[in-house]
């Protein structure tokens, strides 16, 4: 099998965000087409009229970003968690794949998701695959589609197995970036008493209530809201989870206070190790304080309580 290339195009201005997001993909490597400051690079280094035509040509107000996806890999959930990492952030984009359709990754991706154990509770399995017998796991059943979250990633993977340990029975939890809704059903089927999600892609609430029904969960338990954060939730919550990008949990961090109890945890993932501290200033400004910390392959979640 080959490998596969993604092609995303964003803003010029927006390239080194998108990078942050597309380094959160293939950790091992990414290639950036700007050509933004062209002409001034060329006066530093070399005469104008000595660059390709074809150079000049190109558009300086976007950027484009090249993935590629192993063989091993799972392209489809990469798509997902680019569109729905971009969306999140409000960043325009536009994903080339060279020839391979988004509709024929979405029709072919079955074959890299099979079940995976997590943590010591969970066993994430997906709807067209039986789950092998193991004590004492509590199967989570997922047909994710084209919105992310198989539990697979690094990320996702955080918050699941620090789910387990704060999880005790009864709590309410609030799922922002829902994406599939893999962390809501997972909080449910861990103890938790209800559960709201909620998220601006309109496919990822599809696909995250899809979900709900298919393990059992249905509103007022489990409620999927589209929408964002500040206009669409109401009420506070014994467990926040976050698994998005850096730069929105920064964001976050300013407006998540009125959504927390006093006594409650927030858990972020999806921060890559470089951007940790950028993170945890934030939580600190506004206030919060870290209790725990954990890394798994580059990739840090954060729990923290309100000071």
């Amino acid at each position: 099998m080959d490998w596969t290339e993604i092609q995303v195009a964003v803003p010029a201005e927006k390239a080194e965000l998108a990078a942050d997001i597309a380094n959160m993909v293939v950790p091992y490597g990414i290639y950036i087409e700007d050509y933004s400051d062209l002409e001034q690079g060329s006066r530093e280094i070399a005469h104008i009229d000595l660059i390709d035509e074809e150079l000049l040509a190109r558009d300086r107000s976007k950027a484009v970003i090249h993935l590629y996806i192993s063989p091993e890999e799972n392209p489809a959930d990469s798509l997902a968690f680019l569109r729905e990492r971009f969306n999140a952030l409000g960043i325009e984009f536009e994903i080339n794949t060279n020839g391979v359709s988004e509709d024929d990754w979405a029709n072919n991706w079955k074959q890299y998701f099979k079940p995976i154990p997590v943590g010591n509770k969970l066993i994430i399995c997906p709807t067209w695959e039986n789950p092998p017998a193991l004590e004492g796991r509590k199967v989570l059943h997922i047909d994710p589609g084209m919105a992310f979250g198989t539990g697979g990633h690094d990320t996702t993977r955080l918050v699941l197995e620090t789910m387990e340990d704060y999880i005790k029975g009864g709590e309410t939890v609030l799922d922002v970036g829902c994406g599939s809704g893999i962390l809501s059903i997972a909080a449910l089927l861990l103890g938790a008493k209800e559960v709201t999600g909620v998220d601006i892609d309109p496919l990822a609430v599809k696909t995250a209530e899809e979900n709900g029904r298919i393990n059992g969960f249905t509103p007022p338990q489990y409620k999927m809201l589209q929408g964002n954060l500040v206009d669409k939730v109401q009420g506070q919550f014994d467990l926040i989870t976050a698994n998005i990008v850096a730069d929105a949990i920064i964001q976050l961090s300013g407006v998540l206070r009125p959504f927390l109890k006093p006594d409650g945890v927030y858990i972020a993932s999806g921060i890559i190790d470089t951007r940790e501290q950028e993170v945890l200033d934030s939580l600190d400004k506004s206030g919060f304080e870290v209790v725990e910390r954990r890394e798994s392959g580059g990739w840090v979640a954060i729990v923290s309580k309100l000071r």
